[in-house]
């Protein structure tokens, strides 16, 4: 059977239904831009960064990858805490975790801070881990733009409102690109662990555990194991640049990489068409995740379309080099395992019981 879309996440104020028509509508403005010189862009649809051809004969062979990402309504988490050392690593590794997806080495970040006041302690704070975020992920940060809105921001509380948003440069040999056309039935999915809810399904976890949970940032519900919720929800992205290239560079094939962010396992839809994905074996589930599903009364599909429920990255390799590419990983990652089965049953994703069917290009808002 097929598994029903509950309403929880569009309860708590984001309508994935509309977004796809929204992102449906600028994607047919974009495309139509005339440049008056041969299109650049590698049609790479639906995918997590942009490719570029170099024009001329500059590097006939190299492409430039493209990525842009903000850390969402993770923000708001840090406002309520005071604290804002950690939330440029999410800003980071949103936007590498993508660049690498395509078989891209990042290069650069710049970022863009938008404030209501622009407090020195607070600034201070999101370049610290803008910094940690840069060093993991092997970037540099050459330049950005803070930018003072109040008419624009108000904070939780104010004046301490901030957007953070980052845009990453890499570079990609066009005849490596990872697009996840070699994507074949019987090919293994290696899952990477997550380690928490990431930067995406915020609003849901936030409406779930605060509002309809009645918890407070700092209350420590025994499952989080002497961890306060607002720890739990702070807790960085995980930053996986490091081992995706050392797979790509090393003799195993990577048919396919996923970054499971907004839209859960509907991400590994980006990756390949014409198969479906079987998880028989998830990674363990960080205990965020029963406190949200159990408060905010959200159905296990929709848990699965909304967070990375353990689960940050995924490697697709042939079967016959699964073990190899695990071992890898896991020098970077321990926990690292094979999590299930690429299927030729098209367009659908099965967790057992469970069963998936989603239209193609509805798993990112800011997939166009």
């Amino acid at each position: 059977m097929i598994e029903p879309m509950s309403d929880a996440y569009a309860a708590a104020g984001v309508d994935t239904a509309q977004a796809d028509q929204g992102v449906a509508a600028i994607v047919g403005v974009l495309g139509a831009i005339e440049t008056g010189r041969e299109r650049l862009a590698v049609p790479l649809p639906g995918h997590y960064a942009s490719v570029l051809r170099l024009p001329g004969m500059l590097a006939p062979n190299t492409g430039i990858a493209l990525a842009t990402d903000s850390v969402g309504s993770k923000v708001i988490v840090a406002e309520q805490l005071g604290r804002f050392d950690t939330i440029g690593i999410d800003c980071v590794a949103m936007n590498v975790n993508d660049l690498v997806c395509v078989g891209a080495e990042p290069l650069a970040l710049l970022d863009y801070i938008a404030v209501e006041r622009a407090d020195p302690e607070l600034l201070r704070q999101i370049g610290v881990g803008l910094s940690v975020g840069a060093a993991a992920a092997g970037v540099e940060i050459p330049g950005g733009e803070v930018c003072q809105v109040p008419e624009v921001l108000r904070g939780h509380p104010s004046p301490y409102g901030f957007d953070l948003v980052g845009s990453a440069f890499g570079v990609v040999a066009l005849d490596r690109i990872i697009d996840g056309s070699a994507v074949r039935p019987g090919d293994v999915m290696i899952g990477l662990p997550a380690s928490g809810v990431h930067s995406n399904g915020l609003t849901l976890a936030r409406r779930a555990l605060l509002d309809e949970g009645g918890l407070g940032l700092d209350a420590k519900p025994e499952v989080l194991e002497g961890r306060s919720v607002g720890e739990a929800l702070l807790e960085p992205t995980v930053i996986y640049v490091r081992a995706a290239l050392a797979l790509i560079r090393s003799d195993v094939e990577v048919r396919g990489l996923a970054h499971i962010t907004g839209g859960g396992l509907l991400n590994l839809r980006r990756i390949g068409s014409g198969v479906g994905y079987t998880i028989t074996e998830p990674l363990p589930s960080p205990p965020i995740f029963e406190l949200i599903a159990q408060f905010g009364e959200v159905t296990p599909a929709e848990m699965w379309e909304v967070f990375n429920m353990g689960c940050g990255m995924v490697a697709i390799v042939p079967a016959a080099q699964a073990q190899e590419a695990v071992a890898l990983l896991e020098e970077f990652h321990p926990g690292t395992a094979v999590i299930g089965r690429i299927t030729d049953q098209e367009e659908l994703i099965e967790v057992p019981p469970m069963r998936i069917r989603a239209q193609r290009g509805a798993e990112k808002l800011s997939g166009h």
